[in-house]
């Protein structure tokens, strides 16, 4: 199973999360492997955990009801993100991922290199701008600027373990690091601090994965399995700096076993604003605004999860699936 980057767009798959935890889940068992980064190894930290519904349930509660003083820095926001992760986890989430009997944990990260490991935002944004433009011309300069950390379940390795293109470190994940690996997968630069030296992992600067996995170019299956990927759009965008990049698409050989799962476009127009929620919210919206247009998506999206659970019931999946 697949989960992307994406913030607060994943509000519009909590429903489908439910019916995966409700439906999928109890009817796995064999190991499958968990792929993400930033908000997609949140919400498969919710899938590992021992009563995955509650869990699923409480990072919702959490993640609606979040407020901000009226100009928020970077430590208010980080200070947010590990209340909210303390709350889904509660006191066992940690040891009961690292246990699960099925679900394999991984979490992509970016260790910062370099200009962009720096805080200081003169340092950092001329880092990021450069890092943006080079990587107009060729994705793989982005290797210069960061390197892949994949945190993993040691239990078994991952089809994605060996992963090429950038350079890339594995890191085993363990009660003392599956947190800081959680918030720095989410750790946008510029808008929340980078986490430094998790235990376990080489000494660094630990930033939002989704810097180079956005939605994850990478082999998401292996060549016998098939993948899962809820997901909030249609289409998958390899980094960060490629969601304007309109020609910069992934490896096919990547996603060729993958089942992307997404709201249509008819269905995204009828929801407050015509669109999916996302972090600018925070800037375009008063917070009572944002919260109700939240909760108003969320209530909308139980019609995706009734559409959802029919399919994977009545097995209409294959008659369903178009080339991706």
């Amino acid at each position: 199973m697949a989960g992307a980057s994406g913030g607060a767009k994943w509000l519009v798959l909590s429903k489908l999360d439910r019916v995966a935890a409700d439906t999928l889940i109890p009817r796995l068992h064999e190991p499958v492997y968990l792929i993400g980064s930033s908000i997609g190894a949140w919400r498969f930290a919710c899938y590992a955990q021992d009563r995955p519904l509650e869990a699923i349930e409480r990072f919702e509660e959490a993640y609606l009801g979040q407020t901000y003083s009226e100009e928020p820095d970077r430590d208010e926001i980080t200070t947010k993100s590990r209340q909210i992760l303390d709350y889904v986890l509660g006191e066992s989430g940690t040891a009961e991922i690292l246990s699960h009997p099925v679900f394999r944990t991984s979490i992509m990260t970016v260790r910062s290199r370099h200009v962009t490991a720096s805080e200081q935002p003169a340092v950092l944004v001329p880092g990021l701008l450069a890092a943006a433009a080079l990587n107009a011309v060729s994705r793989r300069s982005l290797g210069a600027f960061f390197e892949r950390v994949l945190f993993f379940d040691a239990r078994d390795l991952p089809p994605f373990f060996d992963m090429r293109g950038f350079p890339l470190r594995q890191v085993e994940l363990a009660e003392a690091n599956l947190k800081d690996a959680i918030i720095a997968t989410g750790s946008i630069p510029m808008i929340l601090s980078g986490v430094r030296d998790i235990a376990g992992a080489p000494r660094g600067m630990y930033r939002d994965g989704g810097v180079i996995d956005y939605h994850l170019d990478l082999p998401q299956s292996a060549p016998d399995r098939l993948t899962l990927y809820l997901h909030f759009i249609d289409r998958i965008v390899p980094g960060w700096f490629d969601k304007k990049l309109s020609w910069r698409k992934p490896d096919p050989s990547n996603v060729d076993r993958t089942i992307l799962v997404s709201p249509s476009k008819e269905f995204v127009s009828r929801l407050p604003h015509a669109k999916i929620p996302d972090r600018r919210d925070f800037i375009n919206f008063k917070p009572e605004e944002r919260i109700r247009a939240w909760r108003t998506v969320v209530d909308m999206c139980d019609e995706l999860a009734d559409e959802f659970h029919e399919v994977l019931d009545k097995g209409q999946l294959a008659a369903r699936l178009e080339p991706l």
